[in-house]
């Protein structure tokens, strides 16, 4: 039993709270969901500290493209960059806590991060947020000037696909040997950070504090990591990085993708991921913004991924019509090569820019999204 924390009243009169244990894993759930604060943003970086979106409590995941959930995620969080933040919630008393809840997690975020559709998370903040403009809770708790929703849910599409998360581990006590395990995961793991949150209960009679500890943020861990995990990519460096990874040819054709887009649309949004370049061509619409599709670098040729989720979640527009889909889906399948399945009008799956490596090939593409974006203006 540690020192416990001391309340002077108005009267002079001291009080002692003693520190208690948690009556169950529920409770500290339960108020994580209602008090996010508890995560304690502000001893990460007290310049900036992190705020919460809470997103879901005991989160689904599957463990294969389309599959059934088979764990859940005790919560799920969002910060005000977007970055994903997964809770799982122990008591000290838990014998899991020393080591078996860390495969638990690592589990949990591997999968998430392979088979959630992005649509996914986006879905389970309007069920948390009911109303007509659950976007309002955004504003509300991030409060940036000139914030724009859009905007923030692909900051989250893109951290999500670059590994760009966080594990948090919360209980009332963290054993050092879990201490341990989270500071090596923190220093050796990039961009996820890993981290602890010990959270103890004082309480006397009708009185209760709550305080929480920050443990896993090392020195070397934030020298390696930096303040935030965040890069803005633009032109130059997105082809950078092209050019640095793939061969000549899929090079000129995300530079021919590049080219049409910029003359087609109002706005190239550019992605934010530590690993992986991306950019996305938005149409302006009656005061909507509607994506297209996004191109990333990587390794494996680079890729243009299709929006079809994007497009069934919009509130606005004929996309959200499932025929419309059904011939976005067509058109972009009478490419030879592309052969996305039919469930892909309700996900998000990729063509390889590889695919695209003829002139009639790149110009039926184009073709599929001068369409799009006529039905996009004639709604």
């Amino acid at each position: 039993m540690s020192d416990g924390i001391f309340l002077i009243q108005k009267d002079r009169s001291l009080i002692e709270l003693e520190e208690t244990s948690y009556s169950s894993e529920s409770m500290l759930q339960e108020l994580l969901m209602d008090y996010p604060n508890l995560l304690a943003g502000g001893q990460i970086n007290n310049e900036n500290p992190w705020r919460w979106l809470f997103i879901s409590r005991e989160m689904g995941i599957p463990l294969e493209e389309g599959g059934g959930n088979a764990m859940n995620v005790d919560h799920l969080f969002l910060d005000q960059d977007g970055i994903p933040t997964f809770i799982e919630v122990k008591r000290s008393t838990d014998t899991r806590i020393r080591r078996e809840v860390v495969g638990q997690m690592l589990d949990y975020v591997a999968n998430a991060v392979k088979h959630w559709p992005p649509e996914t998370i986006r879905k389970h903040f309007e069920d948390s947020y009911p109303g007509d403009k659950p976007e309002n809770s955004l504003e509300e708790i991030f409060r940036e000037e000139g914030f724009d929703s859009e905007d923030y849910w692909q900051r989250v599409e893109s951290n999500l696909r670059n590994g760009q998360v966080r594990l948090h581990f919360v209980a009332d006590i963290i054993p050092s040997e879990l201490e341990r395990i989270i500071e090596f995961l923190n220093e050796q793991m990039d961009p996820a950070e890993v981290l602890a949150v010990e959270i103890k209960q004082y309480a006397k009679d009708d009185i209760k504090t709550l305080v929480p500890r920050i443990i896993g943020r090392t020195t070397e861990a934030r020298l390696k990591k930096g303040s935030r995990h965040k890069r803005k990519w633009d032109e130059e460096s997105f082809f950078k990085k092209m050019e640095e990874e793939n061969d000549k040819e899929v090079v000129k054709i995300s530079r021919d993708i590049y080219e049409w887009s910029k003359s087609r649309v109002n706005n190239i949004w550019w992605g934010e991921g530590k690993v992986d370049g991306s950019f996305v061509p938005q149409v302006e619409h009656k005061g909507s913004k509607y994506q297209l599709f996004a191109v990333y670098t990587s390794r494996s040729g680079g890729r243009v991924e299709t929006y079809f989720a994007v497009h069934a979640k919009a509130k606005t527009g004929p996309f959200n019509s499932i025929n419309k889909r059904k011939e976005l889906l067509k058109r972009l399948n009478s490419i030879e090569g592309v052969e996305l399945p039919p469930e892909s009008i309700d996900r998000q799956p990729s063509i390889y820019i590889s695919q695209l490596n003829s002139e009639e090939k790149l110009n039926q593409f184009f073709a599929s999204y001068e369409w799009f974006i006529d039905e996009i203006r004639a709604a």
